[in-house]
């Protein structure tokens, strides 16, 4: 009986440990508009026992302690991970970057073979000219003197004839290798696309960083371990081309990403969410110091400053951090748009664009002038974004009036219900004045003796256009914050409105601009303090 039971016990062992390497794959990525959250999902095959599961092939900037590891089908255990001494890999091309290296190899021979050919066709002609200036030497020879008339003149006629055929052989090798060699110019072109066409495919670091999963199972599994992690080294931008079609006052918005990686290792086939949260970014309130204000005697005041203001009160200030269409969410905290279909970013080379879809808005259309800074008005369209998509800041917003681009420029982000005002380029054709009629006032500068100040402007608006215009027009009066400080305006004719946009003595007026007719604006100010103060302007 004694010899059974060893051959009992060893069968009732455990299974021996071993290390399972596997290939894992970016399956997922969460991109933000600086950084994202990568998933990569790694099936995996084991048999009964303790194991380690490992994965050589992260990119060596993996931020390996943020990586977060779950297990389908096995109990897990420690999780190890290195970015020096890691194993190397066995790293199999794909057909094609096989068939884009070959390429490159055959426009590199063919480059060479065009060149050499360049190089022979420049011989010949060197050859020609060589010729040409021995048959020159010849005829400057003394020994002709001593030839008859009719050797010399068969002589001169044999080295003129030749010459001259040499001379033309040189002419046209010269230009056959000209030619031969402006053609070599498509063939370093494609041979530079073809270089490129390699990068793209192939920018993979070779340095690589592991992690290690401690795994037991109790019987032969097929499992699944998925690994996420965030990196700093991709993102997305919004971009928007905005249309606007006068005749029909539609305001059309095609909305789109770009998107780059330089992660070391390429995405293929990726399912991509967008989000516009910033984990990287301001993630707490901020916090502010407590305000002591203090009083003091005219003379203890401190002076105004080099640039005429006076100094601010500091203050803590938290850092600013026929297409598939990508389907958008909004949770109350951030957008995400998912896209339909796989996705492919190679590192480093790529900035894909994709499109998250058109939006339409009626708009309200007028010519927008603000004379004291500008001699034209503006194409403004105010229009309120009653779609339920956040349109995001960008600097990539191109804008269209009637099918022609007429500027890109920063786009502020305009929430969901908003009421929004965009310029799409300026009317030539409508020229704005605005002169200082009569300025009462004391000594010159910035500090106000005189207790008053008083100015008159007029404002002019002048359609030389063949259309009529909407006209809204923007100007200011001075705001007083203290009692002592009195200030009295008159506009004729009166603003429309006041304290627009909920900023202090910004006056708008609105009106009809007739084509060849010219609006005015009369706006006088007066502003008046006690005797023993001064102004500061």
């Amino acid at each position: 009986m004694r010899s059974l039971v060893l051959p009992l016990l060893i069968c009732a062992g455990p299974a021996v440990s071993e290390d399972i390497a596997l290939s894992s794959r970016v399956t997922a990525v969460t991109l933000y508009p600086d950084g994202a959250t990568v998933t990569r999902e790694v099936p995996f095959t084991a048999p009964a026992g303790e194991h380690e599961l490992i994965l050589a092939d992260l990119p060596r900037g993996t931020p390996l302690a943020s990586a977060r590891v779950t297990l389908d089908g096995a109990r897990m255990g420690g999780i190890t991970t290195r970015t020096d001494y890691v194993p190397p890999r066995d790293i199999a091309e794909n057909p094609e970057l096989q068939a884009a290296r070959a390429e490159v190899t055959r426009l590199e021979d063919a480059l060479r073979d065009a060149r050499a050919e360049v190089e022979d066709i420049r011989l010949q002609a060197e050859a020609a000219r060589a010729r040409a200036a021995f048959l020159d030497r010849i005829g400057g020879d003394d020994g002709m003197s001593a030839l008859g008339v009719e050797d010399l003149r068969a002589l001169v006629e044999m080295i003129g004839a030749e010459s001259l055929a040499a001379l033309q052989d040189a002419a046209e090798a010269t230009r056959r290798a000209d030619a031969a060699e402006r053609g070599l110019e498509d063939q370093v072109e494609a041979l530079k696309d073809a270089r490129q066409a390699v990068e793209a495919l192939v920018p993979e670091e070779m340095e690589r960083a592991m992690l290690s999963v401690a795994v037991t199972a109790q019987s032969r599994i097929d499992g699944r371990m998925t690994v996420t992690y965030t990196i700093s080294d991709a993102g997305w931008q919004p971009l928007y081309d905005l249309h606007l079609a006068r005749a029909t006052g539609t305001l059309r918005i095609e909305r789109g990403a770009f998107v780059q990686q330089s992660t070391g290792e390429n995405w293929r086939d990726v399912a991509l969410t967008l989000s516009t949260l910033r984990p990287s970014g301001q993630t707490e309130p901020g916090r502010i110091r407590p305000w002591i204000p203090r009083i003091g005697d005219p003379d203890d005041i401190r002076p105004m400053n080099a640039e005429g203001a006076a100094p601010r009160l500091s203050r803590a200030v938290p850092m600013a951090d026929s297409a598939e269409v990508a389907t958008s969410r909004f949770d109350g905290l951030s957008v995400t748009y998912d896209y339909p279909s796989p996705v492919d970013v190679a590192s480093g080379a790529d900035r894909v664009r994709l499109m998250l879809g058109t939006i339409e808005a009626e708009a309200d259309i007028a010519a927008k002038a603000v004379p004291l800074v500008d001699e034209t008005a503006y194409v403004a369209a105010r229009f309120t974004n009653d779609t339920r998509e956040v349109l995001l800041p960008t600097p990539e917003a191109r804008f269209f009036l009637d099918g022609t681009f007429v500027g890109q420029r920063e786009l502020a982000l305009i929430a969901a219900g908003a009421e929004a005002e965009l310029a799409f380029g300026r009317i030539e054709g409508i020229r704005l004045s605005r002169q200082v009629q009569d300025r009462g006032e004391g000594d010159q500068g910035l500090i106000r003796r005189s207790s008053r100040l008083g100015e008159t402007v007029l404002i002019e608006v002048e359609n030389l256009t063949d259309e009529d215009w909407p006209l809204r027009l923007i100007d200011r009066v001075p705001v007083s914050e203290q009692d002592a400080l009195a200030i009295t305006w008159q506009a004729d004719p009166a603003p429309d409105q006041q304290d627009v946009d909920g900023e202090r003595g910004i006056l708008r007026w609105e009106m009809d601009l007739p084509a060849g007719e010219t609006r005015t604006i009369r706006l006088s100010t007066e502003l008046t303090w006690p005797e023993d103060k001064v102004l500061r302007r």
